[in-house]
């Protein structure tokens, strides 16, 4: 489910991008998106790739059951299709048919992906009223609070 959709209800045909991507990086993986990804609770696929790619190790996500059975040059392009297609603004995200030629064509030369969505997470440090000292920690600056009826 994209970012846009989660938070704010906009639907558009971005949102379906930022799905079929991460359907292919869960193909890629042999993982599904949820769950926790590199010993940290708070990860999930998406955010693992994303750190992945910018470690310069983005072949650490293929499934190893693949045993290198794969074109190399044909996964990081389509971990980098996937990262472009997960991008946090769905302005930045290409469209199906682009998505069609940047997987169909090794010529052209793929841009660098933005930070996805659903990977932020802030923490800070706050005193509540009886001065111990808490940590509150929020994904995707999202705070839902439920109030018994």
């Amino acid at each position: 489910m994209s970012p846009e959709y989660a938070m704010e209800g906009i639907f558009s045909l971005k949102s379906d991008v930022f799905s079929y991507r991460v359907l292919v990086l869960e193909i890629i993986s042999g993982k599904k998106n949820r769950g926790a990804y590199a010993f940290v609770a708070y990860m999930n696929l998406v955010a693992h790739a994303w750190n992945l790619w910018n470690e310069g190790s983005a072949l650490e996500l293929v499934d190893e059951t693949m045993s290198n059975r794969f074109s190399i040059n044909n996964v990081i392009r389509c971990i980098n299709v996937g990262l472009l297609c997960v991008q946090k603004h769905p302005e930045d995200r290409p469209l199906m048919s682009t998505v069609i030629v940047l997987l169909g064509t090794d010529i052209m030369s793929l841009p660098e992906p933005k930070q996805p969505g659903f990977i932020s997470r802030t923490c800070h440090s706050e005193q509540d009223q009886s001065s111990r000292k808490q940590d509150s920690c929020t994904s995707n600056d999202l705070k839902i609070t439920l109030n018994p009826r």
